[in-house]
């Protein structure tokens, strides 16, 4: 539907003498209005989505709206002073102020009253907001960049809308799947899906143990040119899957990248660590901060469950993934349900201490696009408890001999899982309490954490939204280390303690500090709580090498391993190969035919084959810049 035709059902549902316009937010259908309140009467939202099979959004027009500092003022005066306001922000961009309180039920009022008395003085739409028990930097970052650009939101919206309602071509339609990375390997992931109208990259991963060849295949005849791509859409935020992502930008695309909230801040954060890493390293950054600027100004926030419409032929929905905060699977319908594909990104099929097992419910699917991580026929992990019960031996076996635990671990998802995991092991008194040390991102991306208790199990929310004492966050062990002068005393200091730090395949990052210096003592340990892949040192040491090279002061030498080296897999946020069945198993509807990428080849292959003989579906283990008709 173009957005002429769009704008004339419209005028088909709205009575006459009403004030409004018709605006496009991406995806979205926004009708203006200086008249919000008529709008809002008697359903006639619903009933105008209902014809154009659209989302509707309703916004105030800017001739009822007072100013910023008008509206703080009003505020101000309205709030009661026992609702908490910490902070607010305002987005001109959707004509929306934010409100941070600690009690959002007193900003609210009886009712609503509040809210609307505030909505009906600043002529704004208000929402509010419980402020978190940990405050993110990161968001507060966001939020003020998006409020500094406002106008340039506006417009991007409004051209990614344009293209969205564009003319169709005419002709048969048809669509294929192109592997531009993570096929027989882990990493890089990025899946191209071009239609007769469209192209959407899913994903657009660094390949973190490759130094030579760490892009996906963004030179494949598919993909170029790249600033033509219609749009982008991450299943989450890990480098692997979004970390070259600001290698578009840098080469000229100004298209929009569809992800769920917590993935966009999450990206931002591990982006930004990326090229402070890398530089700190002395390697050449394959971007900037402003390419990273620029793809937080191109982001489409969608929520898990909200089917929006991102080229002319194709629809898509997040759903929960289980792997980390915000992760999704991807379900894209193409050409008017002509085929459903279903990405499912990184993927838990079991409730973890963070997170609800992945979705299995999808209204049709005829492929699926599968991680293979743990794929192969031994492949299988112990559960939580089992995990559980490892970490607890490992920490009283290192106090008790008066050492240093290391966890090298990921900040997103497994640092917060072991800190949890920890918390009640202190909690429960089955392990005597020791400074826990979080370096690296850890605290920033807990923050983050906090501040989206909706992606989270409903136990953990509710530790984080009420005031009980039990939330695993903020608990006193956990001490962030600030500085380089309070990692020297921690590593100088000879008493026992735990340190989580980054980064979790030991490819760089602070965990590096503390492991040189520690490395040759017996008496402390090393615990792997995530993936190692091939190439990096955390895989090179699971294997058993007694010496490493390490940079100290400038040169490299080699440290002789004498420290205790454990490895937990219950931690992990992949599925193991009886998950990825489970997951199969119960999908509805059960897949026509799967594609297994994100693992060795071997992992790909042996998934493949037991699909194939359990479900007698199509398989495919294709190697990278291959390409699989869909229809």
């Amino acid at each position: 539907m173009s957005f002429k035709e769009l704008k004339d059902e419209v005028a088909k549902i709205v009575p006459k003498g009403f004030d409004y316009s018709v605006e496009l937010e991406a995806g979205d259908i926004a009708i203006v209005t200086s008249q919000p309140e008529r709008f809002a009467a008697d359903g006639l939202i619903g009933r105008i989505a209902k014809r154009v099979r659209r989302t509707i959004v309703l916004r105030p027009s800017e001739d009822i709206m007072v100013t910023p500092a008008e509206a703080k003022r009003s505020i101000e005066d309205i709030l009661p002073e026992s609702a908490g306001l910490k902070h607010v922000y305002f987005d001109a961009c959707l004509r929306e102020i934010t409100l941070i309180c600690d009690d959002p039920g007193e900003a609210v009022g009886r009712r609503g009253a509040v809210l609307n008395e505030i909505r009906d003085a600043t002529g704004w739409l208000v929402r509010v907001e419980r402020t978190p028990p940990v405050l993110s930097k990161t968001i507060h970052d966001i939020r003020g960049y998006r409020e500094a650009n406002a106008t340039e939101r506006r417009k991007l919206l409004k051209n990614f809308g344009l293209n969205i309602h564009r003319p169709t071509r005419p002709g048969t339609a048809w669509a294929r799947v192109t592997a531009l990375g993570s096929y027989r390997e882990v990493g890089r992931a990025c899946h191209l899906i071009t239609t007769n109208e469209s192209r959407v990259m899913i994903d657009v991963g660094v390949n973190i143990a490759s130094d030579t060849d760490p892009m996906p295949y963004f030179t494949a005849p598919e993909a170029l040119p790249l600033d033509k791509l219609d749009a982008v859409v991450l299943t989450h935020a890990h480098l692997d899957h979004a970390g070259m992502l600001p290698v578009l930008f840098k080469y000229g695309y100004r298209g929009p990248v569809y992800c769920t909230p917590p993935t966009r801040d999450m990206m931002l954060l591990l982006q930004t660590d990326f090229l402070k890493v890398g530089g700190a390293e002395g390697k050449r950054a394959p971007y900037s901060m402003e390419d990273i600027r620029q793809c937080m100004l191109h982001v489409v926030d969608v929520d898990w469950g909200k089917t929006t419409d991102i080229t002319p032929d194709v629809k898509m929905t997040f759903e929960n993934s289980g792997h980390i905060l915000g992760s999704s699977a991807v379900h894209l319908n193409i050409a008017d349900g002509k085929h459903n594909i279903v990405f499912s990104g990184d993927q838990k099929y079991e409730k973890s201490w963070l997170f609800d097992a992945a979705n299995v419910r999808f209204p049709r699917c005829e492929t699926l696009v599968i991680e293979s991580t743990y794929g192969a026929s031994g492949d299988y992990q112990p559960s939580r408890e089992e995990a559980t019960m490892e970490l607890q031996d490992i920490v009283t076996r290192t106090i008790e001999r008066g050492g240093k635990l290391v966890c090298p671990v990921f900040a997103v998802g497994r640092s917060q899982e072991v800190m949890i995991a920890i918390d009640d092991l202190f909690r429960a008194g089955n392990v005597k309490p020791v400074p826990v040390w979080l370096d690296g991102m850890i605290q920033e991306a807990t923050a983050i954490h906090a501040a989206h208790p909706d992606y989270l199990t409903s136990s953990l929310k509710r530790s984080l939204l009420t005031d009980d004492g039990k939330n695993p966050f903020t608990s006193e062990w956990f001490r962030p280390v600030q500085g380089r002068e309070l990692r020297e005393s921690i590593i100088m200091d000879t008493s026992p303690c735990i340190v989580l730090a980054t980064s979790g395949m030991m490819n760089g990052g602070p965990v590096m500090e503390y492991f040189k210096h520690w490395a040759s003592e017996t008496r402390n340990s090393l615990c792997f709580v995530g993936y190692q892949a091939e190439g990096t040192l955390g895989r090179r040491l699971q294997k058993g090498f007694g010496e490493v090279p390490m940079l100290i002061n400038g040169r490299t030498e080699m440290v002789k391993i004498g420290i205790e080296l454990v490895t937990i897999d219950g931690f992990s946020g992949h599925s193991d190969r009886r998950q990825l069945l489970d997951f199969v198993d119960h999908m509805s509807p059960t897949p026509k035919a799967i594609v297994c990428h994100h693992g060795d080849y071997h992992k790909c292959n042996e998934l493949g084959k037991t699909f194939r003989e359990r479900y007698r579906c199509r398989t495919y283990a294709p190697r990278n810049l291959e390409t699989i008709r869909l229809f």
